[in-house]
């Protein structure tokens, strides 16, 4: 008898709702290893709302131990381009940027910036642009 390995991929669960872009609410758990399950209402972290974008710049950030020399060169790109990354992480993350919470102007990017990448439509975008 052949027995077979069985891998799971682990997906990473999305932070936003791809419909609306509101955060989503993780109402299931399951470990992998004893199969148990928890069942509710549970909160996602503040980092895993961030898109994978920011995520990954965090991640530099971090590397580089917040030299943003270092970011600079570890990603190719310039220090005002390291600052806004930087301040819209900030945002998306509730926190003031120069005294003022801008979360709506971050979330405004990320609508444009999926419209640049082909993952939105324009019709959608000016939808979701609307609803504000």
């Amino acid at each position: 008898m052949m027995i077979k390995e069985v891998r799971f991929i682990n997906y990473e669960a999305p932070g936003k709702c791809p419909v609306c872009g509101h955060g989503l609410l993780v109402t299931r758990l399951s470990c992998s290893y004893c199969s148990t399950k928890l069942e509710g209402e549970f909160s996602t972290c503040k980092f895993c709302r961030l898109t994978a974008e920011q995520r990954q710049f965090i991640e530099v950030f971090i590397k580089c131990r917040g030299s943003i020399k270092d970011v600079e060169k570890e990603l190719g790109i310039s220090y005002p381009t390291v600052r806004n990354r930087l301040d819209a992480v900030v945002a998306a993350l509730g926190y003031p940027i120069d005294g003022r919470t801008d979360t709506e102007e971050t979330d405004t990017q990320a609508i444009l910036d999926a419209v640049e990448k082909g993952e939105i439509s324009v019709a959608e975008a000016a939808r979701q642009l609307k609803k504000r």
